[in-house]
C-alpha cells in the first residue's frame, strides 16, 4: 500500500490559527475551502508517494538530514500568488538565507523529484478558481500581516486521511 509523504517547518500554533483565519475567508468569499484542510506550513520537499513497506528508508534518509545549524528567524510579510494552472494565494516570507541552505540540506537526502524551492506559506489553492484568485489576490496584495517565527525544527508527515508528523529532526548548532 502506497502513502504520501512530506518535509516542511511549522510556524508555532498561534501563526497557525492567524493563516487560518484568512483561509476561512477564501473558503467564505472565494470558494476556496481545499486549504482548510492543511495546517499552515513551509514545505521543504513536496509530497511523494512510497510503499509503506519502504518507510524506514525514508525515516533513515530523513535522520541523516544535517541539522548542524542554529536555530534561525523567518519573517513573514504580506501576501502573494503563483498564477499557474491551479493558482496558488501564499503568505510571502522575506527571503532567508538559512531557509535554503535548511532546504539545500534536505535536497541531499530527498533529490528524487524535480522541485523549485519557492517557499511561502499557502492560504488558497486547488479548488481556488483563477478568477477568485485574480479577486482575492487584488484584495491580499494590499493587506498587511507581518509576523515572525523561529524554525527550530524539520517535521516529516505521513498522509493518513490528513496530514500527521511522523518524524521531527531538532536544528541544533554543535561546535566540534
Amino acid at each position: 500500500m502506497k502513502k504520501l509523504y512530506f518535509i516542511a517547518v511549522y510556524p508555532p500554533q498561534q501563526i497557525i490559527d492567524e493563516v487560518k483565519i484568512f483561509k476561512q475567508d477564501l473558503a467564505l468569499n472565494y470558494n476556496n475551502s481545499k486549504a482548510l484542510k492543511n495546517d499552515a506550513h513551509i514545505t521543504l520537499f513536496p509530497p511523494f508517494s512510497r510503499e509503506i513497506e519502504l518507510e524506514e528508508d525514508i525515516h533513515i534518509a530523513f535522520q541523516k538530514i544535517d541539522t548542524n545549524i542554529s536555530p534561525f528567524e523567518i519573517t513573514l510579510n504580506g501576501f502573494d500568488g503563483f498564477p499557474n494552472k491551479s493558482p496558488v494565494l501564499f503568505v510571502k516570507p522575506e527571503e532567508n538565507e538559512h531557509l535554503i541552505k535548511l532546504y539545500n540540506r534536505v535536497k541531499q537526502y530527498f533529490n528524487f523529484i524535480r522541485y523549485n524551492f519557492n517557499p511561502h506559506m499557502t492560504v488558497g489553492y486547488r479548488d481556488l478558481s483563477f478568477d477568485n484568485y485574480l479577486k482575492a489576490l487584488d484584495v491580499y496584495k494590499n493587506k498587511e500581516y507581518k509576523t515572525k517565527f523561529i524554525v527550530d525544527k524539520i517535521i516529516l508527515l505521513r498522509h493518513d486521511g490528513k496530514w500527521v508528523p511522523i518524524a521531527e529532526k531538532k536544528l541544533e548548532q554543535i561546535n566540534y
